[in-house]
């Protein structure tokens, strides 16, 4: 691999990858089950160049802002790869968010460019006043903008600009969608760090195959699915659809190595596994289970992938037979399903990070495998325990060099987030055991992570409640309701309601379900809470959510909830 440590930033380190990995397949993109590019590193180089001609055209210099909002394909990290040789500073969004977020988030970013697809500019109610490089757009669409089609591909790639370890590499923006906006800014330092220490624990070589699959502005993909494997010379596998059946199948035909999930992902790979189990006879299913728990003794220390795929090789042919790791994080990992993933031969590592710390900040290294934690604190990371009370737990807090140099423009909340000596508060509550590991077991802060691993704020959800029948409205989410009673697997929104005068549970419960109707799934609120007493408020009528937080704690439990659906939702099941 490239030593990341003898780079001063992405954008040197990957013009190197580019030369010293020019043979070896770099990018394969897929849809369904057809080839749409196979691209060697050398390749790349040459795509890259008439990419990183034009922002030099456009005026991208050392330090620019430029926005990449494109779904998985060759085209993302080609895109990034010019940015980060001009000097400039990319700006990862979203392409899941709707127009509306989209165009909000890029106007606060401040970016001079948009790097984007014709489907997704179509969804922008009105067309960004910036520089656009547009792919697959028609003639009519492409007035003002630069198709990426119509590049003119003769002539060498600029120099890559220089930067310093220190300067920004990445805004990232880790919420905010709907409210205050939060741009992570990143240097190369955080990234450069982060790399190392990851790809010394979890090494990858020329003819490993990374799937893509998580949108590459995601920081987990970021690292996972473009810049590591490009340090190590690894292809890194596109699929342009995202239909689970297709998912699986690249797996298989294409021999993953290696893949960065969420939580709600491994479910869906879990289901594909019992379908394929239950269509078994019952005597290859026992046998199964008796080879996994051999298997389970026999690495328990640690993998052996070898040893795993010759006692289990109906199993590890269902997902191509080279697995060798799942990267999982982003949100809480069910302990029962990595441990059964493992107990198959397929390790899952599990980790945890923010947004605001690159990538992770503890991992498990698998030496030897545990699912009850989080694993330890990574290299060039401190990891400690804020204020804990008598049985350990208290907020945990980072620092490092992996840590962002702050909110973008927003002194304010990164003064809130970072104390004057150099510690993020996290905002998630958990105890560390004498091995160091961490263990989570809830949040001191009013948001949910999404088994996608979505960051969702009340705050950002609230608008759209504007105007439905009661008296007083807020929504909190369950853990920050109740942290030591609702379990990470479990957390939710829910919606603290004070009704009108005669006003029924019924009534009041239609009402919200309507609304709830409108948001999108991840956004929507599970269950509601009667509350009778008048919310305390500031002088300027705000809703002092701390207090009422605290008053909810001390006068109801999650057993309160009312159901917003006919089906019992997370929270509630597990409260009654």
């Amino acid at each position: 691999m490239l030593e990341p440590a003898a780079y001063s930033s992405l954008g040197e380190l990957l013009a190197d990858a580019l030369v010293q990995w020019k043979t070896e397949t770099a990018l394969l993109e897929l849809d369904r089950a057809r080839e749409n590019a196979r691209l060697r590193y050398s390749d790349v180089g040459r795509a890259v160049a008439p990419v990183a001609r034009w922002l030099e055209s456009v005026g991208v210099g050392p330090g620019d802002r430029v926005a990449l909002m494109m779904s998985n394909q060759a085209r993302w990290p080609i895109a990034a790869l010019a940015v980060f040789l001009r000097g400039g500073v990319l700006v990862p969004l979203d392409y899941k968010l709707t127009g509306e977020e989209q165009a909000a988030l890029l106007e606060h970013s401040g970016s001079r460019v948009l790097v984007t697809e014709a489907p997704l500019l179509r969804r922008m109610k009105t067309r960004p006043r910036v520089a656009l490089l547009v792919s697959d757009a028609t003639e009519a669409e492409a007035v003002g903008c630069t198709r990426f089609e119509d590049l003119v591909l003769e002539g060498e790639a600029p120099a890559c600009v220089p930067r310093r370890r220190d300067d920004p590499a990445c805004i990232v923006y880790s919420s905010g969608t709907g409210g205050r906006p939060k741009g992570c800014v990143l240097p190369h330092r955080a990234y450069l760090e982060q790399l190392g220490a990851l790809l010394r624990l979890f090494p990858m070589r020329p003819g490993h195959r990374t799937f893509s699959v998580l949108p590459t502005n995601h920081a987990i993909d970021f690292m996972v699915g473009f810049v590591g494997p490009f340090a190590c010379g690894a292809t890194v596998v596109h699929q342009r659809t995202l239909r689970p059946e297709f998912l699986v199948s690249t797996m298989r035909d294409h021999a993953i190595t290696h893949m960065a999930l969420v939580p709600l992902l491994l479910a869906a790979f879990e289901r594909a596994l019992d379908e394929r189990l239950d269509a078994r006879p019952a005597w290859q299913r026992t046998a199964l289970d008796l080879l996994g728990r051999a298997n389970l003794e026999l690495t328990r220390q640690r993998p052996s992938p070898d040893l795993s795929r010759r006692l289990l090789r109906p199993v590890h042919d269902a997902f191509g037979g080279k697995l060798e790791v799942l990267f999982c994080g982003g949100a809480f990992v069910d302990r029962a399903r990595a441990e059964r993933f493992y107990a198959l031969g397929i390790p899952v590592a599990i980790g945890y990070g923010l947004t605001e710390c690159c990538t992770v900040a503890t991992v498990n290294d698998l030496r030897p495998f545990r699912a009850d934690s989080v694993g330890r604190s990574v290299e060039g990371v401190e990891v400690s325990i804020h204020a804990p009370g008598p049985d350990g737990i208290g907020e945990v807090w980072i620092r490092g060099a992996t840590l962002m140099l702050g909110y973008l423009d927003d002194p304010e909340q990164t003064a809130r987030a970072i104390t004057p000596d150099g510690w993020l508060r996290t905002g998630d509550l958990g105890w560390l055991d004498a091995t160091q590991h961490l263990h989570l077991v809830g949040r001191s802060k009013n948001m949910i992570v999404t088994a996608g691993g979505k960051n969702i704020y009340p705050e950002d959800v609230e608008a759209a409640f504007d105007g439905v029948a009661c008296e007083e409205f807020v929504v909190f989410a369950s853990s920050y309701l109740w942290p030591r009673d609702v379990a990470l697997t479990s957390e939710a929104l829910v919606a603290v309601v004070r009704p009108r005068a005669g006003q029924s549970e019924a009534e009041v419960g239609r009402a919200l379900s309507e609304r709830n109707l409108r948001l999108p799934e991840h956004k929507r609120i599970e269950a509601w809470l009667p509350w009778a007493q008048t919310f305390p408020r500031t002088a300027s009528l705000k809703v002092k959510r701390d207090p009422l937080a605290e008053q909810i704690r001390q006068g109801a439990g999650a057993r309160s909830l009312l159901p917003l659906t006919a089906a019992p939702t997370a929270v509630f099941a597990r409260s009654r």
